[in-house]
């Protein structure tokens, strides 16, 4: 069973029972029984429902009850049949282009500022779709707002192999980006007195460190550390998005050591530093609608409150795409990419050539178990690194090639530390070679910083990383 399908029988499994009273509240809620792929004679039918859906007869009561069925109706279909459903939604439900093109021949013709103010208007009707007020309908379902943002995940994964699927996807982001503005979420701190409903979501989320079983979760809501999630008032079970924090001495640059449940218990009164060490966007169908900045800001400002002697607000990031972008170097042989007293110190540990060395060590599971291995790689790894992370671009050439990088620097935080062996997990060495970033949120040059990342793609770097990246 793939992503898509996955999604869609959870989905069912919890909808069934509260749609399914909706949409019999009314005769105008009933479906007629699809078939799983959606053929020709069913489609015929089911667009007569998404047209009685748009007609508004019989009041909010009825418009409830034939959204209900609509959801149910998409919901009991295969993968063929969905991809058929969203596809009349997209194509046969679209601006009307007879209307569009109208209006823009109004706006080209306007002669004075009342006409042109008058033909914009025209013309921003004429480019709603019909099937946007559709989607909207389901806002007033129990867990329709949920239904929409998995909704919109799945057309994210859709996307690349049904291009005509792409409007429908945009007019729903268009449509969650305003409902889910920064304005409406509630932060809320997680802890262990918090519902069980959310506390099984953290673990279910959490895809940076993963959560082993309750009792690690019990360690990581202890009185030394901290979680924060925000919530959407229309999704009150499900966190959007959420931050673990450990309240230390000292910056950390051990993940295995904060997250060890054997490790004593910290004094918090004695904790000079607050550690942001995962953060995890919950829900794929919002991504790319931002908040995460707010989230920070928002903890920040909490944990000030509470804690007068914390001065330093800082991550322990993992550095996902430094391994693969390594590897894609020395695939190519990259002129440069060693210096030659790491070529020398590879090739007398490894007795190989030093960048068919590198790659070799690297693939070799018990390296770090090594001391000389592990000595003769830290030089050239960490360096790599800290050019990966300071120099190395998206194809707009602004944004950071890495995309914990970039979200850190778009809030305005430094580069501040690379750290050895902070990630000895499996992830974590597959990841970054085990290595991990300290990004510093500096609130006194935040929003310099954020500005000069933004407008030209400027990192703010600590001295000790941009010595390190030019070896």
């Amino acid at each position: 069973m793939n992503e898509v399908q996955t999604t869609a029988a959870t989905l069912l499994s919890r909808l069934k029972g509260l749609w399914r009273d909706i949409a019999g509240s009314d005769g105008a809620g009933k479906v007629p029984a699809l078939a799983p792929a959606l053929p020709g004679s069913d489609l015929e039918r089911l667009r007569a429902q998404m047209e009685a859906c748009l007609s508004a007869k019989g009041g909010e009561v009825s418009a409830r009850a034939r959204a209900a069925a609509l959801g149910r109706a998409y919901l009991s279909l295969s993968a063929e049949g969905r991809v058929r459903f969203l596809q009349l939604l997209a194509t046969g439900f679209g601006p009307d282009r007879a209307k569009v093109d109208a209006a823009v021949a109004a706006l080209a013709s306007a002669e004075d500022d009342t006409a042109r103010t008058r033909a914009e208007m025209e013309l921003r009707v004429a480019l709603e779709p019909p099937r946007l007020r559709l989607l909207t309908q389901f806002n007033a379902l129990p867990e329709g707002v949920k239904f929409l943002v998995d909704l919109r995940a799945e057309l994210m994964g859709l996307g690349r192999e049904h291009p005509d699927l792409i409007p429908l996807e945009g007019d729903l982001r268009g449509l969650l980006a305003s409902w889910f503005d920064v304005g409406f979420l509630v932060l809320e701190r997680i802890t262990w007195r918090s519902p069980a409903a959310v506390l099984e979501k953290i673990m279910e989320y959490e895809a940076v460190h993963a959560i082993q079983g309750w009792s690690d979760l019990k360690n990581r809501l202890d009185s030394d550390r901290r979680l924060y999630a925000f919530f959407h008032p229309r999704m009150p079970d499900e966190p959007l998005i959420f931050v673990e924090v450990a309240l230390v001495r000292d910056m950390a640059g051990n993940v295995q050591d904060l997250l060890d449940p054997t490790a004593p218990l910290g004094d918090v009164d004695k904790a000079d530093t607050a550690i942001f060490y995962s953060i995890n966007n919950a829900q794929r169908g919002l991504a790319g609608i931002s908040f995460g900045n707010f989230l920070i800001k928002r903890v920040v400002d909490d944990l000030s409150r509470e804690f007068k002697q914390i001065k330093t607000f800082a991550t322990l990031s993992p550095i996902p795409g430094f391994r693969r972008w390594l590897e894609g170097r020395l695939t190519k042989g990259e002129p440069g990419l060693l210096t030659a007293a790491e070529h020398k110190t590879l090739t007398r540990v490894s007795g190989m050539a030093a960048k068919g060395s590198l790659k070799a060590l690297l693939a070799e599971p018990d390296w770090t178990a090594e001391p000389l291995l592990a000595e003769a790689l830290e030089g050239p790894l960490t360096r790599l690194a800290a050019r990966y992370l300071t120099r190395e671009k998206r194809a707009d050439g602004v944004a950071a090639l890495d995309p914990v990088a970039h979200f850190h620097l778009s809030n305005g935080a430094r580069i501040e530390r690379i750290n050895w062996m902070a990630d000895m997990s499996a992830n974590g060495l597959n990841q970054s070679a085990g290595l991990m970033v300290n990004y510093l949120y500096d609130l006194g040059d935040i929003d310099a910083n954020h500005e000069a990342y933004s407008a030209s793609g400027k990192v703010a770097v600590s001295g000790r990383v941009k010595a390190l990246a030019k070896g």
